[in-house]
């Protein structure tokens, strides 16, 4: 699998667990040592910690582990290196005091959106069609 498609996929992984403010930061006309970093929000140490065991349990499915891992301890930035994708799981305060995204502000950034809310989205926006109905009139009227 290339490191696009790992990074897409851990994104979608981390919608699992209910983590919020996906971004995936394509890194590969800047720097040598990732191709994309993929970052994410939490609310509590419970939920980071959650999310990074979603994340290494499912790629180790499929035979992908991380070559390096920090911050299980604090669990307010917890960091997964598979090499040639950098995940990092912020609990909220911590991502807005590092601000990552401003770090890397030369890179492209994408916003990942959860494909839970975005086919619920899609739903609501479709226009309603109405159907027009008639009665049958019986053959005396």
């Amino acid at each position: 699998m290339n490191s696009k498609k790992v990074a897409e996929q851990i994104a979608n992984l981390i919608f699992n667990k209910k983590g919020y403010d996906v971004k995936i930061i394509d890194l590969k006309e800047i720097t040598s040592f990732a191709d994309y970093f993929v970052i994410c929000s939490a609310d509590s140490d419970t939920q980071v910690k959650a999310i990074a065991d979603e994340i290494d349990e499912k790629l180790r499915e499929k035979g992908i582990k991380y070559w390096h891992k920090e911050g299980m301890a604090a669990l307010s930035w917890v960091l997964l290196d598979y090499v040639d994708v950098v995940v990092h799981i912020f609990k909220k305060e911590s991502r807005e005091f590092y601000n990552i995204e401003k770090l890397w502000g030369d890179a492209p950034i994408f916003d990942v959106q959860d494909p839970i809310e975005a086919k619920k989205e899609k739903a609501k926006s479709k226009p309603k069609t109405t159907r027009k109905t008639t009665t049958a009139k019986s053959k005396k009227e």
